[in-house]
């Protein structure tokens, strides 16, 4: 008697949250050619995450961890500013979780993550620019305003506040996911990472993983507002959105607690508008990835990490994060000469 076929092993996800996090590591080798560079540059493609970006990881992370610890109640609201990503990821969370989900954000920001938030369900309150902002260009004083809403309406709403700027559940998340992904999808292979700022929470959370690896781990800020390199600010209104907020002490790049070690970083990596804007065009035509602002600017520092070697290495292998989709900067000048 023939024996009866065994049923395929389901795998069908619970919700949409399941789906956050194990994205895929590709090798830039098109663009090491066309730049003549010795090594390799591994990609995150994190904007395959369903916000289109890695904030999703730390929405969901900073949910539950709240839940848990009893921070956050059933039903209770949420509130959190936002640049547009962690705002996504918070609305795809809370959404399914059963929070009401209210985003502040700046008008400099691009709208279409504005209108994404609205499509998942949250409240967007958009934040004027301070005087002599422009769009597009979210400076450390826009985003005083943003903090300053935000808190009026943790207040008014009796909300829980995520707070990713100072919430531990933000590194963390990168700490217990993203960065051994990348290092078990690499076959333990990761030389360099390089890692655009904005909370800090990736960097810090992949840095405090990689460093007992042997990993060096180098931050990636705006040329002329590389506060944490302890630069002047010459260029407060750059455009590479998603980070050189100018803040110099970012709580998820600082250890504060007897459990781990202080982060180690082993250097600072400047990047211009030019350059990001030009590596994330590079990157949409010769590797078919569809990154933002961010995704170009660790595109750029990781192929001046590769020329600043004294010796042309092989063997070298940055690792960086296609940070968000291209698809949030449509109405900006990012995609302009198309």
């Amino acid at each position: 008697m023939a024996q009866p076929k065994p049923k395929p092993q389901a795998q069908v996800l619970p919700d949409v949250t399941a789906a956050i996090g194990s994205t895929p590591l590709v090798n830039l080798s098109r663009l090491t050619k066309h730049y003549d560079l010795q090594g390799r540059i591994l990609a995150k493609l994190e904007y395959l995450n369903p916000g289109f970006s890695k904030k999703d990881r730390i929405a969901k992370h900073m949910i539950e961890d709240a839940k848990t610890s009893g921070q956050l109640q059933p039903g209770q609201p949420v509130v959190e500013l936002t640049s547009g990503n962690t705002g996504t990821g918070l609305a795809i969370v809370c959404g399914v979780l059963g929070h009401p989900f209210t985003a502040v954000m700046s008008k400099g920001n691009s709208m279409e993550r504005a209108r994404m938030m609205n499509a998942l369900g949250a409240t967007v309150e958009l934040v004027e620019q301070a005087p002599g902002s422009k769009i597009g260009q979210v400076t450390g004083v826009d985003l005083e305003m943003v903090e300053q809403r935000t808190n009026e309406l943790v207040q008014e709403l009796g909300a829980f506040r995520a707070d990713q700027f100072r919430n531990q559940a933000n590194a963390m998340a990168h700490f217990q996911a993203t960065a051994p992904e990348i290092w078990n999808d690499s076959g333990n292979s990761v030389t360099s990472f390089c890692d655009f700022v904005g909370t800090g929470g990736s960097f810090g959370g992949c840095a405090r993983y990689f460093q007992d690896k042997g990993v060096k781990c180098y931050i990636v800020e705006p040329k002329g507002a590389a506060v944490l390199a302890g630069g002047t600010v010459a260029r407060p209104n750059h455009r590479i959105q998603g980070g050189g907020y100018l803040m110099k002490n970012l709580p998820c790049i600082q250890s504060n607690d007897d459990d781990h070690a202080d982060i180690k970083v082993d250097g600072y990596l400047q990047v211009t508008d030019e350059e990001a804007i030009q590596c994330a065009c590079d990157l949409a035509r010769l590797e078919g990835i569809f990154g933002g602002f961010s995704a170009g600017a660790n595109v750029a520092a990781a192929i001046a990490l590769l020329r600043s070697k004294p010796i042309a290495d092989p063997d070298e292998t940055i690792a960086i994060l296609i940070c968000d989709s291209g698809l949030k900067y449509l109405s900006t000048d990012l995609w302009e000469e198309f």
